[in-house]
């Protein structure tokens, strides 16, 4: 117990004066010992894909190893980034560079974010619009209620306005929207809105004897038709490829691999025992090329828009990061106890275990944004005539 406390305590003050890869940057710079390793450590880094050690000998190999050796020192050692900051994208570029040199591989194994000490029961208390599981009575629709109550918080409405517009707006006879636009917007809106908002609609649960019309509004929170669907679904693997090009997905993604592995001998589900954690690097998803969402009008299914048809030998490798998003059971959790209201981070505090992540898983003319919004607001006419229900939704007018 006494060394439980020490390691906390431990760990709280090393998280109080780390600092963000941004400003470990500038600090390193200004010391000229520093900034020299710094140099010859990124040097290295770039010289590995032209065989720069191979030609040069041991010599450059030795500097290389005591650069790397010297950053291990540095206030560049172990720094993270906060999402939504206003340099991520330097941020992460920083942490990746220094990442990969240190660790020698390109796996996603830590997340480059600053851990966010939260709990559901924190959001709980600030968001009485969601109501337990069980007593949601039959008809009531908690998708929608959230909806509305994200339309009374001035800061919801505002990105959720500003999201609206680009993801509904087409831009040709071929282009339904301006995808790059739309995810950029739905990025700030999931980075900026109270949780207690964002969640409320993204997470909100549905009566299990009535879900069509409430699991249907939560599917379409994220307007699917521009943000996430494609012509064609691409192979899963090379979504995760193209996805690790790009600083913000390729940290997303290490985030959300992170804190919403599975482990099967946990009983929140959970290797890391934080459902907060889990949701909100899920959110940190949305709005980038790995979007993810509800695949059905009911339950709690979700995917990136990919398969894995066409993987060949890397099927099994393939079918392991898909059941990420498809079979993970921690996700499962997390959403169903954010909908009735439970915390796995209000249970005795686990021993810390040491992640193991397999190495394989790694509309033309200006829009009527308020009108676009009003309609989204008021999806919840059914037509069932033809078998498989869908929304209609109300013209802007």
């Amino acid at each position: 117990m006494i060394l439980t406390t020490f390691l906390i305590i431990l760990g709280s003050a090393s998280r109080a004066v780390r600092l963000d890869c941004v400003k470990a940057s500038e600090q390193c710079l200004k010391e000229y010992s520093c900034s020299t390793k710094y140099r010859t450590m990124r040097q290295c880094v770039a010289g590995r894909e032209s065989n720069f050690s191979a030609v040069h000998g041991a010599e450059a190999q030795g500097e290389c190893r005591s650069a790397i050796d010297a950053m291990k020192q540095s206030p560049l050692y172990n720094c993270r980034c906060r999402r939504g900051m206003k340099k991520e994208k330097n941020c992460l570029r920083i942490f990746w560079s220094i990442y990969q040199s240190l660790q020698g591989n390109d796996l996603l194994e830590y997340s480059p974010y600053e851990p966010v000490n939260s709990r559901l029961s924190d959001i709980f208390r600030l968001a009485p619009i969601i109501a337990d599981t069980e007593e949601i009575p039959v008809g009531m629709n908690n998708c929608l209620n959230a909806a509305k109550a994200c339309n009374l918080n001035d800061t919801c409405k505002k990105y959720r306005s500003a999201y609206i517009n680009p993801c509904t707006s087409r831009v040709s006879t071929s282009e339904v929207c301006n995808k790059r636009k739309c995810h950029k917007a739905l990025r700030q809106f999931f980075d900026k809105v109270p949780t207690k908002y964002s969640y409320g609609m993204l997470f909100c649960s549905c009566p299990t004897g009535d879900q069509t019309a409430c699991a249907e509004r939560r599917r379409q929170t994220i307007v699917p038709v521009c943000s996430y669907e494609d012509k064609d679904k691409t192979n899963c693997l090379s979504l995760q490829n193209t996805c690790k090009t790009n600083y913000i997905c390729r940290s997303r993604l290490a985030d959300f691999i992170s804190n919403c592995q599975p482990e099967v001998h946990s009983i929140s589900g959970c290797l890391r025992e934080n459902y907060a954690d889990c949701l909100l690097s899920y959110s940190g998803l949305i709005g980038t090329v790995m979007t993810p969402n509800y695949v059905r009008s009911f339950g709690i299914s979700l995917s990136p828009w990919c398969d894995c048809s066409g993987s060949g030998n890397s099927k099994p490798d393939c079918d392991k990061f898909v059941e990420l998003f498809t079979n993970n059971r921690c996700l499962r959790n997390a959403i169903q106890a954010f909908g009735n209201g439970t915390d796995v981070g209000v249970w005795q505090p686990q021993p810390p275990i040491q992640p193991t992540v397999d190495p394989s898983i790694t509309r033309k003319g200006k829009a009527r944004t308020n009108n676009a919004l009003d309609a989204l607001t008021d999806m919840t006419k059914l037509d069932l005539d033809e078998g498989a229900p869908w929304l209609v939704v109300k013209e802007a007018r």
